[in-house]
């Protein structure tokens, strides 16, 4: 495969929440608004992309009984970096993320790309499905997060789009709705779409 073909395979064709269902707790966690789903993705982007490099790179001299843990601890040590910088540059974001910055290193989709792709292809190749997976990642949480932000703060990216005469949904606000959202994602996705793909 080429360069783009990778990309868009694993931004789109293999997307890892509308076609594997991976990596839905953070997606559903934190899309209530704009700004956080979009830090949220950069970090899990910027996780994925050197993590996947940095276990091809060394994929040659990690005895294959070890290799969970090493590749978790390669992860690990990119969601440190990625928690110190949100920590000391931007603190009510950190704060406002909690522990779901820590817990990319628990992320399906991570592990699930290191196993599947960093494991068998060079550094660059891999850095590219990691950067792809995590822009299709990013993709998911913001159009939920658009969704979600509209409807129930009547903003986007906090900035007021919706003025008083809107009657803002609560219920986009609570957790319940991003399942909804996610829900009818992925059935546009494999139902109107797939099936105007397919013609």
């Amino acid at each position: 495969m080429t360069k783009k073909e990778i990309f868009i395979n694993s931004a789109f064709k293999e997307n890892a929440i509308w076609s594997q269902i991976l990596g839905i707790c953070s997606a559903l966690a934190v899309t209530n608004l704009m700004m956080n789903s979009l830090v949220m993705g950069l970090g899990v982007i910027f996780t994925l992309a050197l993590s996947s490099s940095t276990i091809s790179l060394i994929r040659d001299l990690i005895p294959k009984r070890v290799r969970m843990m090493v590749q978790t601890l390669i992860i690990a040590s990119y969601v440190i970096i990625v928690d110190l910088i949100l920590k000391a540059y931007m603190p009510q974001m950190s704060k406002a993320l909690g522990p779901y910055i820590g817990l990319i290193i628990t992320n399906c989709i991570i592990m699930g790309r290191a196993e599947a792709f960093a494991g068998k292809n060079p550094p660059l190749d891999s850095m590219i499905d990691g950067i792809g997976a995590g822009v299709g990642y990013t993709v998911v949480l913001m159009v939920i997060a658009t969704i979600r932000e509209l409807f129930g703060f009547g903003s986007l990216f906090g900035i007021q789009i919706l003025g008083e005469w809107f009657t803002r949904w609560s219920i986009m606000v609570m957790a319940p709705s991003a399942f909804f959202v996610l829900a009818v994602l992925i059935w546009i996705i494999h139902g109107p779409i797939a099936a105007k793909v397919g013609k």
